[in-house]
């Protein structure tokens, strides 16, 4: 009896113990990574990052509702609420009003909005690096001047017009970057808190004065980026001869485009890009409509790398192109016109050390169209992240997190081709031989205790 008794004062406590360690893991919670090189936990730069954060992060998913993208995702934002709580998780269904994706930009199931004091950032790849990247580009408290070079029929950049830019800088307002009009003349200057100048497809000739404000501009070590059109006659030749780039003339027409759909010849797709910082891991199609080839000069002042890049199928045509509504079939590449055939770089990126105390990098970017932000053309595939991109790196706003890749470590091992020989022979003759002989012997033990 006794014995009856102690057992289940023993079982009853045992449960008691059970509970009481369940209740407490409710309250308190412990997590240890031992896998491979900490691959299922933040890296240190990120956990830092956090920790500076003083305001709560709201985060908004459009991802479907169907599959296993939301739990996916829901997993990898608990990564970073771990050390920071107060990050909200929002799931909203791209499907369910399409019109209103559309206008907010989204076009990859799975886009995710990190929201914070007021900013906005977006990310496509569920990546550590892009999620705590884009938190930095976030935190970064200085606002940033962008001024747009007005008064000779540029694109406005708080214009609602098809060519206009005013959808585009709405989405770099949001990132803190104030992009304003400035028009030079009357022995004006480009202002000392300027962080970017940006010179967007002027209908007309530009003053001699205000084009050599702007060669001084780069020469003092200012940023630029020039959006260029074909036939553009604005008087910058001397800026071009600046920046060692050539404008090459004619329009660049692409046959590559008839595999995408796209009937008209003039408007150049891209899938690809050279190797460079802006459009490393950009996997969307950009679209850019009428676009102008570039060339490079010799002996450059310059470090000119290729940032966009034609097909083989391409050329520059410098022929009459057919209008609206007519045949394209007349369009024939001739070289005995000087025409240039593809691949032909339709953008750069420059660099060179900066005569500015307080940057040590000048930079710049001339892209031969400035459709692709347009008001008209900035939701087409990649062309708003590329735009984005190319900002960002002006404005210097690529040193971001670089997280470690901490993959598995390499687990091959080798060896050479006689000791793989020996293992072979061992594994197909030596083994069953003692299979064989250790299943003989144990039968020979059996009978003779028989």
């Amino acid at each position: 009896m006794r014995g009856g008794f102690g057992r289940l004062v023993h079982a009853l406590l045992c449960l008691a113990l059970a509970g009481l360690v369940g209740f407490l893991s409710t309250r308190f919670g412990f997590r240890s990574d031992w896998s491979a090189a900490r691959g299922a936990s933040l890296a240190p730069q990120s956990v830092q990052l956090l920790e500076r954060l003083d305001a709560s992060v709201d985060v908004i998913s459009y991802a479907g509702d169907g599959g296993t993208l939301r739990q996916a995702i829901a997993a990898f934002v608990a990564r970073y609420r771990e050390y920071k709580p107060d990050i909200t998780l929002q799931f909203v269904d791209p499907a369910a009003d399409p019109a209103a994706m559309r206008a907010l930009g989204v076009r990859v199931d799975g886009e995710i909005e990190l929201r914070y004091r007021g900013r906005s950032e977006r990310v496509q790849r569920l990546t550590e690096q892009e999620f705590s990247n884009a938190l930095l580009r976030l935190s970064r408290t200085q606002e940033r001047m962008v001024a747009f070079l007005s008064g000779d029929g540029e694109r406005k950049p708080d214009g609602s017009a098809n060519a206009d830019l005013g959808q585009f800088t709405a989405l770099l307002l949001a990132q803190g970057v104030r992009c304003v009009p400035l028009v030079l003349g009357s022995g004006a200057r480009i202002p000392d808190n300027t962080d970017l100048l940006v010179i967007a497809n002027p209908r007309s000739t530009i003053a001699a004065p205000v084009v050599a404000e702007i060669i001084d501009w780069v020469e003092r070590g200012g940023a630029l980026l020039w959006l260029v059109e074909p036939d553009e006659s604005a008087g910058l030749e001397a800026l071009a001869d600046t920046l060692s780039v050539r404008v090459l003339p004619g329009l660049l027409v692409d046959g590559s485009g008839a595999s995408l759909g796209l009937g008209d010849p003039s408007f150049v797709a891209l899938s690809q890009y050279p190797d460079h910082a802006i459009t490393r891991g950009l996997e969307q199609t950009t679209l850019l409509p009428q676009a102008v080839a570039l060339a490079q000069l010799t002996k450059p002042r310059w470090q000119v790398q290729p940032l966009l890049r034609s097909s083989a199928q391409s050329w520059s045509e410098t022929g009459v192109m057919p209008k609206a509504g007519e045949s394209t079939a007349t369009i024939r590449f001739d070289a005995d016109i000087d025409e240039m055939r593809g691949p032909l770089d339709l953008a750069f990126a420059l660099q060179r050390l900066s005569p500015r105390p307080d940057r040590r990098e000048q930079r710049a970017v001339v892209i031969g169209d400035g459709d692709f932000v347009s008001n008209q053309f900035l939701g087409n595939g990649g062309n708003r992240e590329l735009g984005q991109r190319v900002f960002n790196w002006l404005l210097a706003d690529d040193a971001l997190i670089e997280v470690p890749d901490r993959g598995a470590p390499d687990r091959l091992i080798r060896m050479s081709q006689a000791r793989l020989s020996v293992i072979g022979v061992g594994l197909l003759i030596g083994l069953p031989m003692v299979l064989v002989l250790a299943g003989g012997g144990i039968a020979w033990r059996r009978r003779r205790r028989r």
